[in-house]
């Protein structure tokens, strides 16, 4: 895609975004053999029938949920691969995790790479942004992959630090999302609730433009409202995926004051409790940029 030389690579779980990644990398000339528990779009039968046809030193990227199915598929490939091999995790795993992930491979001689992704649905053709903690060695030998998968461009990829490092950016990262997201609906819940205002979804419209709050975000929002402009068709509630809750441990952690990204993940919590316009703008920017399920109105 760049002219970078293609690379081979493992890529274990072929679900919404690990699909739409192997499908990215294969347009750019790279070798993708795909392992997934769903065999109608599994390229083998298992992760050592994956390890075996990788030409060595092998890579292999996982793109599972996080937490106890990262840190299985990660310990199983540690008893599979070889030194000189090189683990990716890109899903959203918790930093500390993957530091131990990288202190145990380090013992066998295999590497460790932790990549935070960002681009949801939209990836495919956009591309993905990338946060990545590793050694640099490692991380060098995996740039081809790293520039395939990132937008075209001067952005969308920093190498953030050691191991841990990409997984801690995009933690950040999530709770900045949270807080922005969340403007977005108290003023969208604001307008509807004024007597003032009689065009609320073309008063989001008009601000793509000129505005300093223009933004993909509110993009997202104005594609939303223009399927649905009293978003009348989702239930007011939206749920975490646990990097909110990790953004405000960690600052509890470090004494940094964060009220904005803390009253975002606390009003996430509200939502589950009452229906309110509000969360439905939450909803409803979850589905359009991660593609994340919404409840529908009974």
């Amino acid at each position: 895609m760049r002219g970078d030389p293609n690379m081979e690579l493992g890529m274990i779980g072929l679900g919404r975004m690990g699909g739409n990644m192997a499908e990215r990398l294969r347009r750019g000339g790279h070798t993708v053999i795909g392992y997934d528990r769903d065999p109608k779009i599994s390229d083998v039968d298992s992760m050592e029938e994956l390890a075996q046809r990788l030409a060595k030193p092998r890579a292999v990227w996982v793109m599972v949920p996080a937490g106890e199915p990262t840190r299985q598929t990660v310990h199983s490939l540690g008893e599979i691969l070889e030194p000189g091999d090189v683990i990716i995790d890109g899903g959203n795993s918790h930093y500390l995790d993957d530091r131990r992930h990288s202190e145990d491979l380090a013992v066998k001689g295999i590497g460790f790479v932790d990549v935070g992704v960002s681009g949801g649905v939209w990836g495919l053709q956009n591309g993905y942004a990338l946060m990545v903690g590793g050694e640099d060695e490692h991380v060098k030998r995996l740039m081809p992959i790293f520039n395939t998968l990132k937008p075209e461009g001067e952005y969308g990829f920093v190498h953030s630090g050691p191991a841990g490092a990409g997984h801690f950016a995009k933690m950040v990262h999530n709770g900045i999302e949270y807080g922005m997201m969340q403007a977005f609906a108290e003023g969208y819940e604001l307008l509807k609730a004024s007597d003032v205002v009689h065009n609320v979804p073309e008063t989001f419209r008009s601000w793509q433009e000129g505005t300093v709050i223009q933004s993909w975000l509110l993009e997202l929002l104005n594609r939303a409202l223009e399927e649905d402009p009293n978003l009348e068709r989702l239930r007011g509630r939206a749920d975490d995926s646990g990097e909110g809750r990790w953004t405000v441990q960690a600052a509890v952690d470090h004494a940094v004051p964060m009220p904005a990204i803390s009253a975002a993940l606390f009003a996430r919590f509200a939502s589950r409790q009452d229906d309110s316009p509000a969360m439905k703008v939450i909803a409803a920017l979850r589905k359009e940029f991660g593609g994340h399920p919404v409840e529908p109105v009974a």
